[in-house]
């Protein structure tokens, strides 16, 4: 029976092949270039590409640690890749966070945020209250901005080394000098995502729904790179503002405006990561790097996506920078 699967297969795979051969010899590289592009918007191609790899997070191309932070059991938590590219814990860490239970709005509430952060920077020259170090997390985010939150300097750190404190922070994550430093010596901050959340156990999203979201990614993408205005402008929320405050119908005009010159484009992403958004039921985060280039512009950079699913799990762009 497997010998006839795989025959089967093999077949399949040859006529394929072949199928594209044709299309390159009739049409050239342009016609196969788009029919691999198109093959990407498919559920299936990702629901295979993502079906024997740990999920427990989310999709993630780029990060090998992940710390999580649980407000309600005042614990930090590290998971790291391991051969197998699947999230083990590493370690669990007894934490203080902020004096006022709930999500951060605003400056001074004493509040920890709830939501999805990188590591700006480390931090090791500073006042002894924090101790050896600090990790800078990169709170506020795109999202928080959007929700109209302010504030900053939400570190993660360690404990006074000459004074006394409280059983809770303003706003931070403070565990012990020991633990601390052993952090420092087991994650890089380049490839560390921060998950804060107010609840012990965070509901892990099927694959189907995964793979649904990244198939909507690529056709994303397939409505830019080839001019098809309406597809592209279909996947945005009305609700949505971009980063920089663009609004819905003045980025709308915008973009129509771009899409009439129906250039020729290149557009890769790389380094993709999609994570369900803490404390809520149907918001994600997607980013990664973007390549774009037209024959008026060129970017290479960081994307991010905040997007909010449907019940067909198809997404909308509320706020993207």
């Amino acid at each position: 029976m497997l010998n006839k699967i795989a025959l089967l297969l093999l077949l399949s795979i040859s006529m394929y092949a072949n199928s594209i051969l044709t299309n390159y010899r009739i049409h050239g590289i342009q016609d196969v270039e788009k029919q691999m592009d198109l093959e990407l918007t498919y559920d299936s191609y990702w629901y295979q590409h993502i079906k024997n790899i740990d999920t427990s997070f989310g999709y993630l191309e780029s990060y090998q640690s992940i710390l999580t932070c649980n407000k309600e059991k005042s614990t930090l938590s590290l998971f790291k890749n391991d051969e197998k590219k699947k999230f083990i814990p590493i370690e669990k860490y007894n934490a203080f966070t902020g004096k006022i239970k709930g999500d951060k709005v605003k400056e001074g509430d004493l509040k920890t945020p709830i939501g999805l952060y990188t590591i700006e920077k480390k931090i090791s020259k500073l006042d002894s209250f924090y101790g050896p170090l600090a990790f800078v997390t990169t709170y506020p985010n795109i999202y928080d901005k959007y929700k109209g939150k302010n504030g900053s300097g939400i570190w993660i750190h360690g404990l006074p080394t000459e004074q006394e404190r409280d059983d809770y922070t303003k706003g931070c994550i403070a565990i012990n000098n020991e633990n601390i430093v052993c952090l420092d010596k087991e994650v890089n901050i380049d490839s560390t995502l921060l998950i804060i959340n107010p609840q012990t156990k965070t509901k892990e999203v099927s694959k189907k729904i995964l793979a649904k979201i990244l198939a909507n990614l690529y056709q994303w993408r397939y409505s830019w790179l080839y001019n098809d205005t309406e597809k592209y402008l279909s996947f945005y929320s009305k609700d949505f503002v971009r980063d920089d405050g663009m609004k819905y119908s003045r980025f709308i005009a915008y973009k129509t405006r771009i899409f009439k010159k129906a250039e020729k484009k290149k557009i890769t992403f790389t380094d993709i990561n999609l994570v369900p958004y803490p404390n809520t039921k149907d918001v994600f985060q997607i980013t990664f790097k973007e390549f774009y280039a037209s024959s008026s512009f060129t970017f290479e950079g960081d994307k991010t996506l905040m997007i909010k699913i449907d019940k067909n799990n198809n997404f909308q762009i509320f706020t993207e920078k």
